[in-house]
């Protein structure tokens, strides 16, 4: 007679062969030898564990069959971020934290399609992946799939995970803390922050530490991600009476770029008259900038690396800590806000 499961217990985490073996109730040795069609099992059994396996959504444990086999085991990344701005930092991170686990890595890119979402978390579970990392271009939006009660961990890096999960996210208000102190260190009094929309919560974050730093020097300049914008809110503030700012403290790298071209078609430059840092520290934009910008650096690869040792753990059965982990930013000191030293 068969054993009774307990599935509520089970979908709490991954369900395993001595599941499997309760439910059919053989041990674990005839359960694998079931499975794996190998060894002396009567027909009957074998056919009644693996149907007992498929009810109850057993999916074999690929690190657990490599370890047999000698064969390496995959994590899938799932992410909404197609152009890649962030995944793509963030991918090579894990890669480069589990290669010597024998892990591969491969990416599935949803866009914001729930439907193209739960095909290829079908896919990856198909694949017999052992965790999923999900990763996005925002903190504060989830990805369109739902991926709680899938029979693989899952941790979420870059994006807003569900309550019990576990998140790995940059600091922003750690990371523009840093930016403005910078500034101040260099004498600059007078900061100006432009920066994204208002409600990206990262956008909030960021401009609530550099209230706390610099006070009420000027208020937060909201906007959009984008050159023109930077170029605009110079115009705005050159065009205003009244002290001109001797810094300016941007959202991210593309405001930026935009308003150091805006200083320098006024005759105002940089950073002799006015420093500038960036945020994002895109590497592409930062070094291209004339001159090129000081810019906060997420950690997005570091970022990567914790995700995929942490899923890597919960893959190997480890006990892990839910909630959400911030990540300490750095700022990578360039032309663009003048001399000293590089902060610790």
């Amino acid at each position: 007679m068969e054993a009774e499961l307990d599935l509520e217990g089970a979908k709490k985490g991954r369900i395993t062969i001595h599941d499997v073996a309760a439910a059919a109730g053989v041990s674990i040795s005839t359960a694998s030898k079931a499975l794996n069609n190998t060894g002396r099992v009567g027909e009957e059994t074998r056919e009644r564990v693996k149907r007992v396996a498929a009810e109850i959504g057993f999916r074999p444990n690929a690190l657990a069959r490599g370890l047999l086999s000698k064969r390496s085991f995959t994590i899938g990344l799932l992410t909404n971020d197609t152009y890649g701005r962030f995944t793509l930092p963030v991918m090579s991170g894990i890669s480069e934290a589990l290669v010597d686990h024998g892990v591969s890595v491969f990416l599935c890119a949803i866009e914001d399609d729930p439907a193209l979402g739960q095909i290829h978390v079908d896919a990856m579970l198909d694949k017999q992946v052992d965790g999923i990392i999900a990763s996005g271009k925002r903190l504060d939006r989830s990805l369109p799939v739902d991926l709680s009660d899938l029979p693989v961990p899952v941790v979420y890096a870059y994006t807003e995970g569900p309550p019990g999960s576990v998140t790995f996210r940059s600091d922003d208000a750690q990371g523009a803390r840093l930016a403005v102190e910078w500034l101040m260190e260099l004498g600059r009094r007078r900061i100006a922050h432009i920066t994204g929309p208002e409600s990206f919560f990262s956008v909030r974050e960021r401009a609530g530490a550099y209230q706390e730093v610099a006070g009420d020097m000027e208020p937060v300049m909201y906007g959009i991600w984008a050159e023109s914008w930077g170029r605009e809110a110079v115009a705005r503030i050159w065009s205003r009476a009244g002290e001109k700012p001797d810094a300016v403290f941007c959202g991210n790298d593309q405001i930026a770029r935009g308003v150091i071209d805006a200083l320098r078609e006024r005759g105002t430059r940089v950073p002799e008259d006015v420093s500038v840092v960036g945020f994002d520290n895109w590497e592409i934009m930062a070094d291209q900038t004339r001159p090129p910008l000081t810019s906060v650096d997420m950690g997005l690869k570091a970022l990567g690396r914790e995700a995929g040792l942490t899923v890597l753990a919960m893959a190997e059965g480890q006990p892990v800590v839910t909630g959400v982990r911030k990540l300490p930013c750095r700022l990578i000191v360039r032309a663009s806000c003048g001399g000293g030293k590089i902060p610790a």
